[in-house]
């Protein structure tokens, strides 16, 4: 993304760099670049200091921390590179002085690319990876990205999130892009296992190890050797395994129950909890020091209430799925009941939103789910809708994106959703630099071109 207030520039820096084989988004003010990052995060952010809406500085540092992982390069002119300077250290990934050399420029980009993940959404062409992670939400784009880039790390990662929010299906996206890809993921539930089952399935043990052993076995973690382990619901861990796993992560060998011999094992450990692994710690349940052993890179899967544009191609992929395992011609959602499921309170998250598609689907009996349907196996009330005079005024241009992403950038029904006429709508779409045709699907695009 290229950020001036300088036309020419920008038209210039644009045919460069799309004739070196880059995608490229130009805007003309910081506000502009903000309500873009909202659509589509980019890999990287080329942006002037002196902008005519609010210093450059300012959108720097908004970008630092709303997306950590994103590398900017600043652009400035002689007088600001004090600015530019101080903003090296505060994370920015490089400045360069104006008039600059092109092939410096181009040195720069492909530094900063090298270090930034890959794209994560649909312009990649690269989904194998994160196959089953269903997402158009910009806080589930963030996180892959982020999962991308540290999978390709040694590090042993925590993965948080509630209950039914995805940790498994992140755990073996992470896999599927490491090096380790080609070596086996396996799982275990340290909460579904009872203690004295848990060591021996971890651990593995030896003919005679105890009463019933009656052959030796190899552990969960000899069996992942090269690949990777997946500990869900670690904090359900008792305190004696936990101090055994420890050993694991230090000394890289693995001793069977009832053996003196220890076996050398290369597996990498990903683990998850939805429990506050911090007051457990703080508690005595929770050993501080392998804490911070599995606690190396933390990636935090958002609630499905904080991520309601996915609902519905979620809800869509999974009535396709059901329908063809149970056989049936059901093709989609009547009026109104898709809705109903993007205003869900969903407190079980995607797990949730799974069965209640798996129920609609297994009773509907017309090629559409109806909204009744829907409601009852909800059998909650459904959220309303924030009106625009309930949003706080700083989140105004969020609020806007999420009403824009929700309707498939149908001006006339996310004025409708903000309780504004559509003149005023646009007003404050033209106040936030939000064009709602990027917000519009292949088929609602075609849809609205009709209309017109």
């Amino acid at each position: 993304m290229l950020v001036d207030d300088d036309a020419d520039l920008l038209r210039l820096l644009s045919m460069r760099l799309s004739a070196n084989g880059y995608r490229v988004t130009a805007v003309g003010s910081a506000e502009a670049a903000l309500a873009r990052l909202s659509i589509e995060l980019p890999r990287l952010v080329i942006t002037d200091i002196r902008l005519p809406d609010r210093d450059g500085m300012s959108l720097f540092q908004e970008i630092r921390g709303s997306y950590p992982a994103l590398p900017v390069i600043l652009l400035t002119a002689h007088g600001t590179i004090p600015d530019a300077v101080e903003a090296t250290t505060l994370g920015a990934f490089a400045y360069l002085t104006k008039p600059f050399d092109a092939k410096t420029l181009l040195e720069r980009i492909v530094q900063a690319l090298s270090l930034s993940a890959p794209e994560a959404g649909p312009a990649s062409g690269d989904h194998a990876w994160r196959a089953g992670l269903i997402s158009r939400s910009q806080c589930m784009d963030e996180l892959l990205a982020e999962a991308r880039l540290v999978a390709a790390s040694d590090a042993s990662i925590l993965i948080r999130g509630e209950s039914g929010t995805g940790k498994e299906l992140l755990a073996n996206a992470i896999h599927r892009a490491s090096r380790r890809s080609k070596a086996p993921f396996i799982a275990v539930n340290c909460g579904a296992i009872p203690e004295a089952l848990l060591e021996s399935e971890l651990f593995g043990h030896i003919k005679g190890a105890y009463t019933g052993a009656v052959s030796s076995r190899e552990g969960l973690l000899q069996a992942a050797d090269g690949g990777t382990l997946f500990l869900d619901e670690i904090g359900d861990m008792p305190l004696l395994l936990q101090v055994k796993l420890l050993r694991v992560l230090q000394e890289r060998v693995v001793r069977q129950l009832g053996s003196d011999v220890a076996r050398p094992v290369d597996v990498r450990i990903l683990s998850a909890t939805h429990r506050d692994l911090d007051a457990a710690m703080h508690e005595g349940q929770f050993r501080e020091d392998l804490y911070y052993r599995l606690n190396v890179i933390t990636l935090t899967l958002p609630p499905l209430s904080q991520r309601r544009e996915d609902i519905a191609p979620m809800a869509t992929q999974f009535l396709q799925t059901l329908a063809a395992k149970y056989g049936k011609t059901v093709r989609g959602y009547a009026p109104g009941a898709l809705e109903a499921l993007t205003t869900a309170a969903w407190p079980g998250n995607v797990r949730q939103l799974y069965n209640v598609v798996e129920h609609v689907c297994a009773l509907a009996t017309a090629p559409l789910v109806p909204l009744s349907l829907v409601q009852r196996a909800l059998r909650v009330p459904s959220l309303e809708v924030l009106s625009y005079t309930e949003a706080k005024q700083r989140f105004e241009r969020n609020y806007l994106v999420q009403l824009l992403k929700l309707t498939d950038g149908n001006v006339a029904d996310a004025a409708r959703l903000a309780e504004r006429n559509r003149t005023e709508f646009y007003r404050l779409l033209q106040k936030h630099d939000l064009d709602a045709s990027l917000f519009r699907s292949d088929g609602a695009a075609v849809a609205a071109e009709r209309q017109e």
